[in-house]
C-alpha cells in the first residue's frame, strides 16, 4: 500500500490552481505516467472541494451530479466527505483519503492471514494492491466482505448468530459498494442447509433471518439520507443506472460491439441496459444451482465457491468493469484452492489492462489514433480485456469445483471427532 500511494502521489502537484487541482498538465500526466486515481480526479466536479455534505442537497441534472451527490453508495460518500474535510488540494485529498482507507487494507490482510496463512500474500504483495489500493474507495467494502466470511467460517458462536453478524457486514458492504449484496444469497443457502453439519434438516427460518438482517442493515444505512434529501440520494443510483457503455467502462460490451457501442447509439445503450442485468442474474442463478448440486453430492453447501462464481459473473457481464474491481476478486484467490497458474494468468491480464488503458488514453490525447492496432498500449488493452474475460469464464466453473482453504471445522475450540480404533 505504501508503494500504491507513492505511485498515485506522483500525479500530485507540484503546483495547484485556484480550485486546488494539480498542475501542470494534470490530466495527460495522470494517463501517461499511469498514476491516475479516481480519488484525485473527483476532487473537482462533485463539490468535494467545497466540503459539501453528500446527497442532502444533491441532484442529477442533465446527466451531471450536483449539490454534493456522488456516484457511490452512502457510506462511501461519507468517507469521501471525511477525506476532504481538512484539505484544500487534490494532493491533500489523496493523502487524507489514503490514510482513511489504509486500515481497511491492513484489516483485510490480517483476516485473510488468519484464514489462509501464506496464501494471503496473493492479496498483500500482488500488483493489484499497488495499482488500485488508492485508485478508488474499495478497500472498506472488501474488508466488509472478507470479514463476513471470516465470522461465518471461524466464529465461535452458533451458526445462526455468526450468519446474522455476517449479514450485518454484507449490509454495510452494500452501503459502501453494491457487490457484497451478491453474497447474501449463498450465505442464506449455507444457513438453510445448516452449514457444515451435514444434516438433512433444513433451517428456512434462519435463511430468511439472514436475508432480512442484510436488507435491514442496508436500509438502515440509507434511510437517513433518503429522508434528508431523497433526490440527492437517488441521484447516485440513477447515475449508475444511466451510465452508458463506452471506452471508460472497460467491459466486454464496448469492445465486442464496436462501433455499435457508441454512447450516442441509444438503441444499443437501451439494449445493454436490458441484456447485461439479465445475463448477470442468469449467471447468479447458475452458480447457486451448481452449488446446490454440489451440496446434494457432498452434504456441504459451498459458500465460498458459489460466492466467487457469482462475483465472476458480475465482473464479466456488468456493463462497467472498473480497474479496481480486481481487489474484489483477490480474496477469492486466497480462500479457494485453485492452481496458481490461473491466478498468475489473471494478474498478468489485469496488469496489461491496468497499465495499457491509461497509456492508450494518453496516446489518444496525443492524437496517435484510436485504432486498436495503433501501438502497444492499445494492443495491451485488447489482451487485458479479452484475456481477463476468458479467465473469468474459466474461473466461474473452476471456483465452483474448488475446495475452501478454511471451513467451519477450523473454528477455534471446535474439536475434531475422535479417531475410533478397534483392537
Amino acid at each position: 500500500m505504501v508503494l500504491g500511494f507513492a505511485n498515485k502521489d506522483r500525479c500530485t502537484g507540484p503546483e495547484f490552481d485556484f480550485w486546488g487541482r494539480s498542475e501542470p498538465d494534470y490530466t495527460h500526466r495522470s494517463y501517461a505516467d499511469v498514476c491516475y486515481s479516481d480519488i484525485q480526479h473527483l476532487w473537482i466536479g462533485r463539490d468535494i472541494d467545497r466540503h459539501v455534505f453528500p446527497y442532502v442537497d444533491g441532484a442529477l441534472e442533465k446527466g451531471q451530479l450536483t449539490g454534493g451527490s456522488v456516484e457511490y453508495p452512502v457510506l462511501t460518500g461519507v468517507l469521501i466527505w471525511a477525506g476532504a474535510f481538512f484539505v484544500d488540494t487534490d494532493a491533500g485529498f489523496l493523502l487524507a483519503s489514503s490514510a482513511l482507507l489504509a486500515p481497511f487494507g491492513l484489516l483485510t490482510a490480517w483476516l485473510l492471514g488468519r484464514m489462509a496463512g501464506w496464501r494471503s500474500l496473493w492479496w498483500a504483495i500482488g500488483p493489484p494492491l499497488v495499482l488500485y489500493a488508492f485508485h478508488n474507495w474499495d478497500l472498506p467494502v472488501v474488508a466488509c466482505a472478507v470479514a463476513a466470511f471470516y465470522v461465518t467460517l471461524l466464529g465461535k458462536r452458533p451458526l445462526v448468530h455468526r450468519a446474522s453478524i455476517a449479514a450485518v457486514l454484507l449490509g454495510l458492504g452494500f452501503a459502501l459498494k453494491l457487490y457484497p449484496a451478491l453474497f447474501v444469497v449463498p450465505l442464506a443457502l449455507y444457513v438453510l442447509t445448516n452449514g457444515e453439519r451435514e444434516e438433512s434438516r433444513y433451517d428456512p427460518r434462519g435463511a430468511l433471518r439472514v436475508v432480512a438482517i442484510a436488507a435491514g442493515t442496508g436500509v438502515a444505512a440509507n434511510l437517513p439520507f433518503m429522508l434528508a434529501g431523497f433526490e440527492g440520494w437517488w441521484a447516485s443510483f440513477q447515475f449508475q443506472g444511466d451510465r452508458k457503455v463506452d471506452v471508460s467502462t472497460n467491459s466486454i460490451w464496448f469492445w465486442a460491439f464496436r462501433p455499435l457501442s457508441d454512447p450516442d447509439n441509444e438503441v444499443f445503450q437501451d439494449l445493454m441496459g436490458l441484456i447485461s442485468p439479465t445475463l448477470m442474474l442468469a449467471s447468479f442463478a447458475l452458480a447457486c444451482a451448481l452449488g446446490w448440486k454440489r451440496y446434494r453430492r457432498d452434504g456441504v453447501y459451498p459458500l465460498l465457491p458459489v460466492s466467487a462464481a457469482m462475483l465472476c459473473g458480475f465482473l464479466l457481464l456488468h456493463k462497467v468493469h472498473s480497474p479496481q474491481y480486481t481487489l474484489w476478486l483477490l480474496p477469492m484467490f486466497v480462500l479457494l484452492r485453485i492452481p496458481w497458474g490461473w491466478i498468475a494468468g489473471y494478474l498478468v491480464a489485469d496488469l496489461a489492462m491496468g497499465i495499457g488503458i491509461f497509456r492508450w488514453f494518453a496516446a489518444l490525447q496525443d492524437g496517435e489514433g484510436s485504432g486498436i492496432y495503433d501501438g502497444f498500449a492499445a494492443q495491451a488493452v485488447v489482451v487485458g480485456v479479452w484475456g481477463r474475460a476468458a479467465l473469468l469464464v474459466a474461473l466461474f466453473f473452476l471456483f465452483l469445483r474448488a475446495d475452501s482453504v478454511v471451513s467451519a471445522r477450523d473454528r477455534p475450540g471446535l474439536a475434531h471427532p475422535p479417531l475410533v480404533t478397534c483392537g
